[in-house]
């Protein structure tokens, strides 16, 4: 829920924001048009053959050839486990073997399997890796020679073997097999001439060191076996009359996988298997096309599925590890969890719609004939395949970690395996939708949020996902069931034996029927709200929660300058503005209720994406970055928070000289402060505006808002006041933070005279501290010293070298140094402060972004 004001009028999308929209769209639409061709050209290749003829196949495979096909896949796997050994030696950095074989193996059988390999290989990296003491540089660096050696052994494999073995004439590229294999054997040598480079190359604006010749040999060759053992698997699974050599094989297989990666299909799936098909020759050929297709079925399960389930079983195992051991769930594992089951819950739903798509085996269903009616068989055909659908959907409230979600796909999991079972005994399904619920069951924990599944956002990718998943189950409806003539009498037959097709026909129909009421019920939401300013009501309702909340920060909602976003309780609100795309909070959700804090999260993030904005949380204290990495967001130090504890402060010893000796000599001189309630500010905003323009002006400065207050009356008439005085007239001000829990006591807009005594603030803030430490207030705050405690470090992440520098060198922009200095003499206790963004090249946009917001304008960066 949203509170701040409902407009239903049409909003206007300019030109810049139409583009990056289509920027968004071209990568998910390219992957699908490039799978919908596939499927298209595999419905031509194979329009002579029938799925049964496929199966046939897949079931005459020897078991010798099987257990060859596997052992080829293990070792392709233990060749894999190498990338990460030397990426590792690369960066200097050594962990215990049987943990790096774990990493790479889990990587890498997502990545092939899901594909996307960069992405997903290097997300699950980055989990691990960093677990394991890597910092974000290293773990970059690592991924990026994981990369490298995959795509050089690659190129490196397939130039060799076209020099070596031309492509076949008829084939489209077979022209140009010499100068493809030329061209592209040069360029691994290329980058083993590199490694005789000994100075680092100049690459736009940065510096590349080339790694050793030997270590560029190394990820060659590893690169090379790597693809030449996953052909091999393929190879022994192909059938004998296609046997023309191992060489002939490996030119069209390594082609195949080019455009299957070059697609950005998931997996290459249908595009590497069209290839192989018409590179084999294979058109209108039924003795040829039906073995080729059962022996890339078998491929697809031995070298892709079966590592998957793998992986799948090694992460459950750890997590049932750290749900004994507390300690090893740290954030970044937790914030793995959810998008690992979403993912296993998509792979589940998918093979529901697949299986409901294809024809049972004859022999369960004659067993099914006698012990089952027609009607129960065909009512769980059909509620098998919604099933499918609605998990396709769950999957994602899982990623969204909504409780609903967690609790629906438990129960239609488990509901899934029964109907599996009763729709013709396919204990294969029955036994995967079995696992997966009951290692959901005890991950409650980690799906907490109570919102709406019909208000989660499906972004354009999730919603690509599904739709190229039904496309590809509707897919196999039509190749499973070619040689059946359509007709309208296909829907009312109801048979055990020829009742395939028209349970098929039904199941799909019936799954397409369930996701669109699912998006008939997304839209029919409340109307989008528009941002705006909040009124006295949302302020009025932000007090409590402001006044109840440990940090004084909170009171920057008063100024009505942010919007309010509140949850549907009132227990907690976030306050943002926005700049350029960034969707910026100032600081952590305020309120008491912790639940209703995590949720705002969840419901801001959404809210971004549905605008295609990027989620901000600046300044947020350590006590909250679990909840930042839970939803996946990226962690940048932005400097240090003072706080002085009351209880200890004094003015004794040789380190209080100076501020002492202030306080006494502008006692003496006449000055004193006043605190001013609320109620009675509002008859000295005359002279203290004075006080605020002399300053303004003596500053060469403006007004500053979001992050601190300006001069408002309608701020500053909802806080006390410090004043100091000096002969009867105002000389200072400061308007006080203050929360009924007497936690923490703070200032904000700070004025004086520019003609005012010399130390006039130290004494301020001296007497604030006595007072506030008299009032019973535990901590000062004396507010953030930006890009303070920044490590200018060779091993540091690349922002905190940046920050660092402009802290030591941007005097002439901020007195970085200066104000840590100053805030320093009072003793305080420093904490470190973060600012939570997404992760992505982002990033300068976002800076930029959250610079202007704070400045008043981008002209207000480089102006004091």
């Amino acid at each position: 829920m949203v509170e701040p004001v409902v407009s239903a009028e049409p909003a206007l999308v300019p030109p810049s924001q139409r583009i990056v929209v289509l920027r968004r769209l071209a990568g998910p639409l390219l992957s699908v048009g490039m799978l919908c061709l596939a499927l298209w050209v595999l419905h031509l290749l194979a329009r002579e053959v029938n799925y049964h003829q496929v199966r046939k196949y897949v079931q005459s495979l020897s078991h010798a050839r099987l257990l060859l096909a596997a052992s080829f896949t293990l070792l392709g796997y233990a060749v894999m486990t190498l990338y990460d050994r030397f990426a590792l030696a690369s960066v200097g950095r050594k962990l215990p073997w049987r943990r790096v074989t774990m990493i790479s193996f889990i990587s890498y059988a997502f990545s092939n399997a899901v594909g996307m390999s960069l992405l997903v290989s290097g997300s699950i990296r980055y989990r691990f890796y960093i677990q394991n003491g890597l910092t974000t540089g290293e773990v970059a660096r690592v991924v990026l020679f994981c990369t490298l050696s995959f795509w050089l052994g690659l190129l490196a494999l397939t130039g060799v073997t076209l020099l070596w073995v031309p492509l076949p004439p008829g084939l489209p590229l077979a022209t140009l097999s010499l100068p493809l294999g030329v061209g592209l054997t040069l360029l691994p040598l290329a980058w083993l001439a590199g490694g005789l480079i000994r100075r680092p190359l100049q690459i736009w604006h940065w510096q590349v060191s080339m790694p050793s010749t030997l270590t560029g040999l190394k990820q060659i060759l590893v690169g090379a076996f790597d693809w030449g053992l996953a052909a091999a698997v393929l190879y022994v699974l192909m059938p004998d009359q296609l046997n023309n050599g191992f060489g002939h094989f490996l030119a069209i297989f390594v082609i195949a996988q080019i455009i299957g990666l070059i697609s950005h299909v998931p997996g290459g799936l249908g595009v590497f298997e069209a290839v192989m098909l018409a590179g084999f020759g294979a058109t209108g050929n039924e003795a040829l096309t039906a073995p080729i297709l059962g022996a890339l079925a078998a491929f697809r399960v031995i070298y892709y599925l079966l590592p998957l389930c793998t992986a799948t079983v090694l992460v459950l195992q750890r997590e049932a590890r750290g749900l004994r051991q507390k300690s090893l769930l740290t954030p970044w594992f937790t914030g793995l969890l959810p998008s690992f089951f979403a993912g296993l819950t998509l792979v589940s739903g998918a093979v529901l719609l697949f299986s409901g798509a294809t024809r049972a085996l004859p022999d369960r269903m004659a067993i099914l004939r006698d012990v089952l009616p027609l009607s129960v068989l065909e009512v769980s055909h059909l509620l098998a395949s919604v099933i499918g659908m609605l998990l396709l959907i769950l999957a994602r409230g899982l990623q969204r970690r909504l409780d609903a979600a967690y609790v629906l796909a438990l129960v239609l999991l488990v509901a899934g395996a029964v109907f599996s079972l009763l729709k013709g005994i396919d204990y294969e399904e029955a036994t995967l939708l079995a696992l997966l619920a009951m290692a959901l069951a005890p991950a409650h924990r980690l799906f907490y949020r109570r919102a709406s599944l019909f208000s989660t956002t499906f972004s354009i990718r999730w919603i690509l996902a599904i739709l190229a998943i039904f496309g590809c189950a509707t897919w196999l409806v039509m190749f499973s069931y070619k040689h059946v003539d359509y007709s309208s009498t296909l829907w009312w037959e109801f048979t055990f034996y020829r009742g395939g097709a028209p349970r098929a026909l039904r199941a799909l129909v019936a799954a397409a029927a369930a996701g669109m009421l699912f998006a008939l019920a997304s839209l029919i939401r409340p109307v989008r709200v528009k941002r705006a300013s909040p009124g006295e009501a949302e302020l009025a309702w932000a007090l409590p929660l402001i006044k109840q909340f440990p940090s004084a920060q909170a009171h920057l909602a008063l100024m009505g300058d942010k919007t309010l976003l509140f949850d549907p309780a009132h227990k907690a609100f976030v306050m943002y503005d926005i700049s350029g795309r960034s969707w910026v909070t100032m600081g952590d959700p305020v309120g008491g209720d912790e639940e209703a804090r995590r949720e705002l999260v969840w419901t801001f993030i959404e809210q971004c994406e549905h605008a295609g904005g990027w989620p901000v949380f600046y300044q947020v204290s350590p006590a909250n970055l679990d909840i930042y990495l839970e939803v996946g967001m990226a962690l940048l130090k932005i400097g240090e928070e003072a706080r002085v504890r009351l209880e200890s402060f004094n003015l004794d010893g040789k380190s209080k000289k100076v501020l002492r000796n202030t306080v006494n000599k502008l006692t003496r001189e006449g000055l004193r402060m006043e605190i001013v309630p609320a109620e009675e500010v509002n008859a000295l905003l005359p002279r203290l505006k004075q006080i605020s323009d002399a300053w303004l002006a003596d500053k060469r400065a403006r007004e500053k808002r979001f992050s601190m207050g300006a001069f408002d009356p309608r701020y500053l008439l909802r806080t006390p006041m410090a004043v100091l005085w000096q002969n009867g007239e105002p000389v200072a001000f400061a308007n006080l933070l203050l929360n009924d829990s007497r936690e923490e006591a703070s200032v904000d807009l700070m004025r004086f005279l520019p003609d005012g005594p010399t130390g006039i603030m130290d004494y301020l803030f001296v007497e604030l501290m006595q007072w506030a430490r008299g009032e019973g207030y535990r901590w000062f705050n004396l507010g953030m010293a930006p890009l303070a405690g920044l490590q200018n470090r060779r091993q540091a992440p690349l922002w905190n070298r940046f920050g660092a520098l402009v802290f030591g060198r941007g005097e002439r922009f901020y007195n970085f140094r200066g104000l840590q200095r100053y805030k320093d003499k009072f003793d305080p206790e420093w904490e470190p402060r973060y600012m939570a963004v997404p992760g992505g090249i982002a990033l300068p946009i976002i800076l930029t972004n959250v610079a202007s917001l704070i400045s008043g304008g981008l002209s207000g960066v480089v102006r004091r």
